[in-house]
């Protein structure tokens, strides 16, 4: 009681401070006596999952199983204190394995004394990337990739992980030159006899006991499909018989600090792969973040998140790993065994590092097909198939976006697929205020207000009067086109046009490219004897009308609250009535 007091005297002040910067410390510092038990006991079970998971995921990006542990502890133990999430779980993640996996394989030719320094150099600069983009508060920033973007590029993942993990699972290996091009190779190596059958056997059992407890919240199937393997492949010496790969003893003791230095050369695609990574990262933490938040009735920072994320990232480089990511998978383990804190993730850090001081023995017999099938488990998971059905059904051109983005990672790999994301999403961004919608309006009878003519065909109209609706910013892609519209409507109004009244409602920006449109159009409608008037603009855009100068220059008796009060203006001062207007047809 005395803490919490403490606590929450202080808390303005903390949070003002550095300690809001850490608000897993905050939540310790709070921490009530009922709920130490279900973290406890949420954290050694949560531990029985990770251990496989981090070594699995681990040799899908290219490193010794080992690294994947160290990969476990530090992110854990860090987003413990600068996490919002009282119940996220951070480390190695399928989405991931296929970026850092297309990085370090090229760069290192395969070997892991240069493949650890590399990963972990990708995990510093993504680390750094989130850190920065955090505190910038950028936390927005991932809401610029729509959804089928997000499923194009995570089902184009999803593929070139599951591809990269076929040959472990067949019992051979191919050199890594792309998914498509892996794939080739592959039923090469298949059709040429290169499969071990008895690898295959005791992968594809791996995978479907995996699939098939997958929905069981009581049996975690992915602890019982890999201890099943490893107490076969041990028991009948599967590995000395037969030649079934496994992961071998693991090096005894704790990941110790250690710079990873890389060559000049490596620079380039490690920073570009790192940034990758941050992106893709975040993302998907950002999804999971707010579904928990939405869950639990709690509100998460983004901009912490992406603080939290960033820092875990930057501690598991700094200690032999490599980037890390939350996961989706691991994260309902931790809930439906009782997390109640950060607490949960410290207690299954402490509980690895155990096992790699007292018993490193104990994973050798681990079958590497079996490791396979629990990372192609999790790529099966990542494909998104339903909602993009939906998405076909009600809006055709953003299906095939995402189909796009899906073949462009497959084709290109994860890397260039992300970079073929980002421009999809701009250009899907751009086009629509590049090309928006606009309306010529009237005032349809029994309706109020005035409305679009064509989905009023029978709307009345003023004469003389245009009223011009533009539904987007005015910006520079688009100030032309605004030009030429409102043009057009004046040359195909049924009567000779004496004032043109643009509803700006919709306009929620004007730059300066769309400012200086804005005057030339007001002086060729000058010139054509026709008024230009606006209706309805917001005040943070007139402030930057004023700041341009527009608004002195056009005077203010041209802009009007209301639609209504521009046409009752223009109804006084050209002394026409109301009962005067026409219709559009």
């Amino acid at each position: 009681m005395t803490l919490t007091a403490r606590g929450n005297d202080r808390g303005p002040s903390d949070r003002a401070g550095w300690l809001r910067w850490m608000p897993g410390l905050r939540t310790l510092l709070r921490y009530e006596a009922g709920w130490l038990r279900h973290d406890l006991v949420a954290g050694l079970v949560l531990a029985t999952m990770l251990v496989p998971v981090g070594i699995a995921y681990a040799v899908a990006s290219g490193l010794p199983g080992i690294y994947g542990l160290y990969a476990t502890i530090v992110p854990l133990l860090v987003y413990a204190v600068f996490g919002p999430s009282r119940i996220f779980v951070l480390g190695p993640d399928s989405a991931l394995a296929a970026v850092i996996l297309g990085v370090v394989v090229p760069l290192s030719g395969g070997d892991p004394q240069r493949a650890v320094p590399l990963a972990g150099m990708m995990a510093l600069v993504s680390g750094t990337v989130c850190i920065l983009a955090g505190l910038a508060r950028l936390g927005f920033v991932t809401e610029l990739l729509s959804k089928p973007i997000r499923y194009g590029y995570m089902n184009g993942i999803a593929l070139t992980v599951l591809i990269s993990q076929l040959p472990k699972l067949f019992g051979f290996s191919v050199e890594t030159t792309g998914p498509l091009r892996d794939l080739w190779a592959i039923g090469e190596a298949i059709l040429g006899g290169k499969t071990n059958w008895v690898a295959l056997a005791v992968g594809a059992g791996t995978l479907a006991v995996i699939l098939l407890l997958r929905g069981s919240k009581r049996v975690p199937g992915i602890l019982v499909a890999v201890i099943g393997a490893a107490v076969l492949v041990g028991t009948l010496d599967l590995a000395g018989r037969y030649g079934v790969a496994i992961l071998g003893s693991l090096p005894q003791g704790l990941p110790g600090f250690a710079i990873p230095w890389i060559a000049a050369s490596d620079i380039i695609p490690v920073l570009l792969g790192g940034c990758a990574v941050a992106l893709v990262s975040f993302a998907d933490t950002s999804v999971l973040s707010r579904a928990y938040a939405a869950r639990t009735g709690t509100k998460v920072d983004p901009n912490q998140e992406m603080v939290g994320l960033g820092a875990a990232n930057l501690a598991t480089g700094f200690f032999q790993g490599f980037p890390i990511s939350s996961s989706s998978s691991r994260t309902p383990v931790a809930e439906a065994a009782g997390s109640r804190t950060q607490l949960t993730g410290i207690v299954g850090a402490l509980a690895i590092a155990v096992l790699l001081l007292v018993a490193p023995n104990l994973l050798r017999n681990l079958p590497t097909p079996a490791l396979a099938a629990v990372v192609i488990a999790s790529a099966i998971g990542l494909f998104e198939v339903a909602d993009l059905k939906r998405i076909y059904r009600i809006q055709r051109w953003e299906f095939w976006l995402s189909i796009a983005c899906f073949a462009g990672v497959a084709v290109l790999g994860a890397i260039p697929g992300i970079g073929l994301a980002i421009v999809i999403a701009v250009i899907e961004f751009l086009w629509d205020g590049w090309r928006p919608y606009s309306a010529i309006l009237g005032r349809p009878a029994g309706v109020e207000g005035y409305h679009d003519i064509t989905r009023y065909p029978q709307a009345n109209r003023i004469p003389g009067l245009v009223l011009f609706r533009w539904d987007a910013p005015l910006f520079f892609a688009n100030a032309e086109l605004f030009r030429e519209r409102v043009l057009a409507a004046a040359a195909e109004s049924p009567t000779p046009v004496r004032c043109v009244v643009v509803a700006a409602a919709p306009v929620t920006s004007v730059d300066v490219t769309a400012a200086d449109a804005l005057t030339e159009l007001d002086q060729a409608l000058h010139a054509m004897g026709i008024e230009f008037c606006f209706a309805e603009l917001k005040d943070p855009v007139k402030d930057k009308l004023k700041r341009f100068g527009l608004f002195a220059q056009f005077g203010e008796t041209r802009f009007f609250p209301t639609i209504d009060a521009a046409v009752s203006h223009y109804l006084a001062t050209h002394e026409v009535s109301r009962e005067t207007q026409i219709g559009t047809t």
